[in-house]
């Protein structure tokens, strides 16, 4: 049965995009309809696109896939951003009144409008949070309806480099799909994964990604600090990488015995692991002391990021962690040892009440909590409209048998021919947008085919050429060898 009501977000992470369709129930509750995924590590490194082409692609398959899945066509999108160079920036903005008087809504707006425009090279204000408003000597959360004869607005910004967004709008664009709205990824994982009192009463969220690492600090339901550091699992898969091992080894190694703390005098589990082609073994003690010195630097700049937001010593609720780096054996406890918070939390899943059509759409690994949190956030019906649900009324009439105006019927008459070759006009638009985005997507896995074939070509050709060297080496000493008797003959 065709899906007529749901939201559609994507997002573009370091390892993987993922796009899911949902419907927000009357109790509160998501019901997940459909989960696509792509890998992107190859077009999208820290959270940043550097091939708008292949990004636009997978963008295609994605929405091919989850159109597959709904059997409908998706009108727009939510999109979250993300990436390293996401960061707040302090800003006060004051007004000197020449009277006393009660602060309005529009002295307020024109305060945020007057942030807005603090200069920034080639930074972007993606967001503002303001954090309070000092009038006299009172600082208010709403000051609005308060008597002052000056204000001092104090606002976090949330900025990005202008690339950021520019190369998300390019990449939808070449890809022909509408973005209904653009979301910080972070904020909107923390509304699905925090609690109001852990807001309220002060904590870290630390989302441990595949290239990046996310902190955001929450105090008194506020925003108070957000930094994305330029670390994350992989680069503990690299590392592990030295020991001549390919990546994805080096992965599954991470994955199903890395250990963020590891113990000499651990009795448990075997002293070495078999790798995949059965041939080689890798010591544990060696694995998880590469594990552990890399789980070490990241903590350390996590904890460096709590410091510098000034929020240390307020965070009674402590550090919930998230992200799929976060399924790390003590990671937790790591957290615990390496700093002075006691209270860790780690977020497999969100807290919104959730359930879908199928168990392998939603997996308790932190995967998803920001997928879900766009999801979320999304407001407005993604299905293409004239295939939405449409509006049901309980008041009907029944249509006159005559009518005293017969000059209007044919008005009428005039109007619903133009109506349905309006909508002719845009399904034929629709069903040719598909067969563009169907037509990339075959030019996508023919080119990966073709990737594939070279890749093996060059691979066959360069044990070919090692297999005949011996006999080229043969060849040059039997010449050699033929040369100097021949000589010593004449």
């Amino acid at each position: 049965m065709a899906e007529t009501d749901f939201i559609v977000a994507i997002e573009l992470g370091s390892s993987k995009i993922t796009g899911i369709a949902g419907r927000k129930e009357s109790d509160g509750s998501i019901h997940v309809l459909a989960y696509a995924k792509e890998e992107s590590s190859s077009f999208i490194r820290k959270g940043v696109i550097y091939n708008i082409d292949k990004t636009a692609q997978s963008l295609t398959s994605i929405i091919n896939k989850l159109e597959s899945a709904l059997d409908n066509e998706i009108s727009k999108v939510y999109v979250g951003i993300g990436g390293q160079s996401i960061r707040t920036v302090k800003n006060i903005v004051a007004r000197h009144l020449a009277t006393e008087e009660i602060i309005t809504d529009e002295l307020v707006d024109s305060i945020k409008d007057e942030n807005r425009q603090i200069p920034l090279i080639d930074m972007d204000i993606l967001d503002e949070v303001p954090q309070e408003y000092k009038i006299g000597i009172n600082l208010q959360v709403d000051p609005v309806g308060v008597l002052g004869s000056n204000i001092e607005g104090r606002f976090l910004n949330i900025v990005a480099r202008s690339s950021i967004k520019k190369n998300l709008q390019r990449c939808f664009e070449l890809a022909k799909i509408e973005v209904a709205d653009y979301y910080i990824s972070p904020l909107a994982a923390a509304d699905v994964i925090l609690t109001d009192t852990e807001k309220r009463t002060g904590c870290a969220l630390v989302d441990f990604g595949a290239d990046t690492t996310t902190i955001a600090v929450y105090k008194n339901n506020i925003l108070r600090y957000l930094s994305v550091l330029p670390l994350g699992g992989n680069n503990i898969t690299r590392d592990i990488c030295a020991l001549q091992l390919e990546e994805d080894e080096a992965e599954n190694l991470k994955v199903k015995y890395g250990n963020a703390i590891f113990e000499i005098n651990d009795d448990e589990g075997p002293k070495t692991y078999l790798l995949e082609d059965e041939k080689r073994t890798i010591e544990r003690k060696v694995l998880n002391e590469i594990i552990e010195a890399r789980v070490e630097e990241i903590i350390a700049n996590v904890w460096n990021q709590i410091e510098l937001s000034g929020y240390q010593g307020d965070l009674m609720a402590g550090v919930i962690i998230t992200g799929g780096c976060s399924n790390l054996k003590n990671l937790d406890e790591a957290i615990k040892s390496r700093t002075k918070i006691n209270n860790v939390k780690i977020a497999k899943f969100v807290r919104t009440g959730i359930r879908s059509n199928g168990p392998d759409l939603l997996i308790k690994d932190g995967t998803q909590n920001t997928i879900i949190g766009l999801l979320n956030a999304g407001k407005e019906n993604c299905c293409l409209l004239e295939n939405a649900k449409p509006v049901e009324t309980s008041i009907k009439y029944d249509a006159p048998e005559q009518t005293l105006f017969p000059e209007d019927d044919d008005e009428q008459e005039e109007y619903d021919e133009k109506d349905a070759l309006r909508t002719e006009e845009e399904r034929l638009r629709r069903e040719e947008e598909k067969k563009r985005r169907e037509e990339a997507e075959l030019e996508r896995k023919r080119l990966e085919q073709k990737r594939k074939e070279e890749k093996a070509a060059a691979k066959a050709a360069a044990k070919a050429a090692k297999k005949a060297e011996p006999s080229k080496i043969k060849t040059m000493f039997e010449r050699l060898t033929k040369d100097m008797f021949s000589d010593e003959g004449e």
